[in-house]
């Protein structure tokens, strides 16, 4: 599996500081929600618990909410910024929960959900196999998660123009492919997983226009090799020159790969765990069930 040496404290400061700002760069995060919510519709069950991992200001929570009204829908993200902002799409008809955590340590009991949505998140874990595994946990059998990950051609454009620049440091951080997040979803313990790949093409009028977008976003350079020193003016230029080669029809493409996944919870009987191996377990009182290590 592709190394990461992702930074997670800069994951959460750059979120923190884009949550006020999120929800008027985020076009591609819309485009891909309306896929994942096509792939919902394989979930033919109803819900009693929907939990949304990674869910930013809840636009997307408010929709499972909207979608399954009589389940108790939870918007869980790291990122307290985030989810104060995710007040505005908490409607009072339909509200739905707001949890602080990490999705690799879900606060919630084995087996107590019944689908999982997550929307642009695996990208920002350090490996994806341990919010996969704890996802599996957590659902029930027949239980149902959809997540979607930016794949490494993601931004190609701009770590190009940015390698003409400086070829001494990366400054767009690298993305893990269809194979690795396949690899995790079955080490997870998930069952039947399914993933697709697909290319979404965004135009900007000029490259500044995407690097906007980017921060707003707080899709950040998170790897803790990234270059800590301030870009100097003439590396920047050349940066700048370098993409507005690739200008075509008078706009600036920035490409993003979107890797998607859905899969099963597994069947009764077998509780995955981190080390992805499928292990029997005795049903137990939620309140006596001891702390995970």
């Amino acid at each position: 599996m592709t190394e990461q040496r992702l930074d997670t404290r800069q994951v959460q400061r750059a979120f923190a500081r884009a949550a006020s700002t999120y929800d008027r760069h985020d076009a591609l995060q819309r485009e891909v929600e309306s896929r994942l919510f096509e792939s919902l519709g394989y979930y033919g069950g109803k819900p009693l618990r929907v939990l949304d991992v990674g869910c930013g200001t809840g636009r997307g929570t408010a929709l499972l909410k909207k979608r399954w009204r009589d389940a108790e829908v939870i918007a869980l993200d790291l990122s307290l910024p985030m989810l104060r902002e995710a007040r505005r799409h908490r409607g009072w008809l339909r509200p739905f929960e707001r949890v602080c955590a990490d999705g690799q340590a879900l606060p919630f009991p084995d087996r107590s959900v019944d689908v999982v949505y997550s929307n642009l998140c695996l990208q920002w874990c350090d490996s994806p196999q341990p919010l996969l595994a704890e996802c599996a946990r957590v659902l029930k059998p027949g239980g149902f998660m959809v997540a979607s990950s930016l794949g490494p051609d993601t931004l190609i454009e701009l770590r190009e123009a940015w390698a003409a620049a400086d070829a001494t440091q990366a400054h767009v951080g690298r993305f893990l492919d269809l194979r690795d997040v396949g690899d995790a979803a079955l080490a997870a313990g998930l069952k039947d997983p399914v993933l697709d790949t697909d290319h979404i093409t965004v135009d900007y009028a000029d490259v500044r226009g995407l690097l906007t977008d980017l921060k707003g976003l707080g899709a950040t350079n998170a790897d803790r090799e990234r270059p800590h020193a301030l870009t100097g003016k003439a590396r920047f230029k050349a940066m700048l020159d370098a993409y507005e080669a690739r200008r075509r029809d008078g706009r600036i493409p920035a490409t993003w790969e979107v890797i998607t996944l859905h899969a099963w919870g597994a069947p009764e009987g077998f509780l995955p765990r981190h080390g992805g191996r499928e292990t029997p377990f005795e049903v137990i009182k939620w309140a006596e069930r001891p702390p995970r290590s």
